[in-house]
């Protein structure tokens, strides 16, 4: 018989529920897998875990993005890597969301077996992986800086409270030096990201035309620092190609090199976590062929490789 190891965040998203469990195991144990659940205690437990049990043949993160950030990142400090897996429990659900998962929990799990195995990109920052956005600056600590207690009780919303009492917040410029394919870029910025996703803070093709097996990323910088622009910039999103957008910088690469000139420096968002180490120079790369079982409903919209 296969193993499968469900490793479940009961903190995700607006309201804790686990009547849904008996209902996965039984319907895995219908599909030939012997079922371990684990139930995560604390921020990094998902990583713990990812270390602490035997060869599986599949692991399913059930939770948030950052849920699955941390069960990725187990699995990159595994000498053998395991076959992933992810069902969306969380608030906003990006990867889910991109994945072609649905709301309803026992349904996703039957779209997730009878899915496929594709080779994903998965990049990293300074060597930890992220599974569709890292960046910092202006809005980019929303996620992280939202208390979960206003994300249990109000859901999306309370990303957008959160949202709005950021843009009336003063926006600092940081002095940014970049590297990529060979060039080399100075300015002041207000935010960054990249990302390997069409799916960002709730927003349906953030990016056009993604592809997650193209060993690429794509990467954005802003200089936009005023009220009037930034509200200028979303008009535009409304009706425009974000890198068309006048003040957002856009590349596609496979490496990034950034350095602060300065200390004075924001911390980074992870898949919708604080994430920091002590250093100013920040190298971001592509790490191809990263196993995932995924549904069928968008892999011809998602791959290079059908």
């Amino acid at each position: 018989m296969k193993k499968c190891v469900v490793i479940y965040n009961p903190n995700s998203g607006k309201k804790s529920k686990t009547n849904f469990l008996k209902h996965y195991k039984q319907i895995l144990e219908e599909n030939g897998y012997e079922v371990t659940t684990f139930f995560t205690k604390c921020h990094g437990h998902a990583t713990k875990i990812m270390l602490d049990i035997d060869y599986t043949d599949l692991v399913i993160s059930v939770g948030g993005d950052g849920t699955f950030n941390e069960v990725m990142a187990g699995n990159f400090k595994r000498q053998t890597k395991l076959l992933l897996a992810h069902i969306p429990l969380g608030t906003t659900n990006d990867i889910g969301s991109m994945f072609g998962y649905t709301k309803n929990a026992i349904q996703n799990l039957r779209l997730l077996l009878s899915g496929v195995v594709k080779d994903v990109d998965i990049c990293t920052i300074n060597g930890n992986p992220f599974i569709y956005v890292a960046g910092f600056g202006k809005f980019m600590d929303i996620p992280y800086e939202t208390s979960r207690d206003s994300k249990k009780k109000y859901g999306y919303l309370a990303y957008l409270i959160e949202g709005l009492k950021s843009f009336y917040d003063k926006t600092k410029l940081y002095d940014i030096t970049y590297e990529i394919d060979g060039e080399i870029y100075r300015g002041l910025y207000s935010f960054m990201l990249a990302s390997n996703a069409n799916r960002i803070a709730g927003i349906n093709n953030f990016f056009k035309n993604i592809k997650l097996d193209d060993d690429r990323f794509e990467v954005l910088f802003c200089n936009l620092s005023t009220k009037k622009d930034i509200i200028k910039s979303l008009y535009y999103l409304k009706t425009n190609d974000i890198t068309k957008v006048p003040g957002f910088y856009f590349h596609k690469t496979d490496n990034l090199k950034i350095t602060f000139n300065g200390i004075n420096r924001k911390k980074w968002c992870i898949d919708g976590e604080q994430y920091d180490d002590n250093t100013n120079t920040f190298v971001i790369k592509v790490v191809p062929g990263i196993k995932l079982l995924i549904p069928k409903k968008k892999i011809d919209v998602l791959f290079v490789n059908k």
